[in-house]
């Protein structure tokens, strides 16, 4: 929850922006609280030591100075990291094993990763601070709930992110990745559903990579005897094989599909086919290929299509070795980080979970149908604040079709 004391801002400018927090050591101590709003870690208890194999997952590194300015040195004497609760804040207390005199400087600098992860973190609220706003907000004596269980409201919680997620906050998530030889890459761990594909050419503009029904990987590729029975091993189970139809999409020439001679490089896109009457074979040599072809499959970018059971994304021959960039939603619970909510959509999260309480209890059922609008109203303003529509970029968008086209 918010501190009632003061602002919300917890950190200084050295602590957002440099990662860096120095306290000055004006009594002779070995006890230092540093508040970050990243917490840190520690790889092990015994990983302040820089031979010890979990140092490398330290997310933090100690300094100390005689003048707070330069002449800093890492401290690697043993020391403990433990932690104080000030509401949904929480301050990493660093007990040193050795006592710093009068005059001394000690610096936690974070490592860049997690300076990174800080970054940007005021537009969110943590799903933690949404429970606890919640229950401060709506529950209790003469509130519109009077009683309910936290972990009833960390269910509904969890599921109003999920549901959140996929259309309405910013779940899009990248992976920059390289076409290897296989022309297979596994799905990310997180992944729900794709938004877009794309290869990227020397110049780092993406190309978008369509998905295809030209072809499809098989749930299953039993191995047959010569009279098309299939095989079972010694379990009984069908004997699965390689599947010849990956096989032949993995070796097929795109050109052939499209009628595009393939002259396109990472560092010249063919993007007009500005060759369609199929120079150098000979003047007019692939003139009227691609007369009555589905507009589908006229494109040079490849496409894709998903092995569901392997959980992969197989590409066609013309991205091997290219940089790809997938873009796909995931549902905001995978990872720590992921379990935050915009703060323009925090009252929607509210009426969500107002309604998924009172719709699930027989004494509030009745009623419930008044708060689902509620609801909906609060989800729809969330999706309005959330589509960052600017004005001048729709304008600079709508400059292009003024343009006068010449035959």
């Amino acid at each position: 929850m918010p501190r009632p004391d003061g602002g919300l801002i917890r950190e200084n400018n050295l602590q957002y922006y440099a990662g860096a927090q120095i306290i000055y050591t004006s009594v002779a101590a070995t006890v230092y609280n540093f508040t970050f709003n990243t917490k840190l870690v520690l790889g092990s208890s015994t990983s302040w030591n820089p031979n010890d194999v979990d140092f490398a997952l330290n997310n933090f590194r100690i300094y100390t100075s005689p003048t707070g300015i330069d002449q800093w040195t890492e401290y690697t004497t043993s020391y403990a990291l433990t932690y104080a609760a000030d509401g949904a804040n929480i301050t990493s207390i660093i007990t040193l094993g050795l006592q710093q005199p009068v005059g001394t400087y000690v610096k936690v600098q974070l490592k860049a990763d997690a300076v990174q992860n800080n970054y940007g973190s005021y537009e969110y609220i943590s799903l933690n601070d949404i429970v606890n706003n919640f229950i401060v907000g709506y529950v209790g004596q003469d509130k519109l709930i009077p009683r309910v269980n936290r972990t009833d409201v960390i269910f509904h919680a969890k599921r109003g992110l999920q549901e959140f997620s996929y259309d309405t906050l910013k779940s899009i998530k990248s992976m920059e990745l390289s076409v290897p030889h296989s022309l297979s890459l596994i799905i990310p761990q997180d992944y729900v559903n794709y938004v877009k594909l794309s290869w990227v050419d020397g110049l780092g503009v993406k190309h978008t990579i369509y998905p295809t029904q030209l072809t499809s990987s098989p749930w299953e590729a039993p191995i047959q005897d010569q009279d098309g029975n299939i095989i079972q091993d010694n379990f009984s189970d069908n004997v699965d094989g390689s599947s010849i139809i990956n096989e032949r999409w993995q070796k097929a020439n795109p050109s052939n599909i499209t009628g595009f001679w393939p002259v396109n490089t990472d560092q010249t896109p063919d993007l007009f086919m500005y060759d369609w009457w199929g120079e150098p074979s000979g003047p007019w040599a692939w003139y009227g290929q691609r007369y009555g072809g589905d507009p589908v499959n006229m494109q040079v970018n490849g496409w894709f299509n998903i092995d569901e059971k392997r959980g992969t994304f197989n590409f066609s021959s013309n991205l091997k070795g290219k940089i790809v960039l997938i873009e796909y939603i995931s549902d905001g619970l995978a990872y720590d980080l992921d379990t935050k909510v915009p703060k323009l959509a925090e009252e929607a999260m509210y009426q969500h979970l107002l309604y998924s309480i009172m719709s699930t209890r027989r004494d509030t059922a009745a009623i419930a149908p008044q708060y689902k609008r509620q609801r909906y109203a609060a989800l729809r303003n969330a999706k309005i604040r959330l589509s960052n529509i600017k004005l001048d970029e729709i304008v600079q968008v709508m400059r292009n079709k003024s343009k006068w086209i010449k035959h």
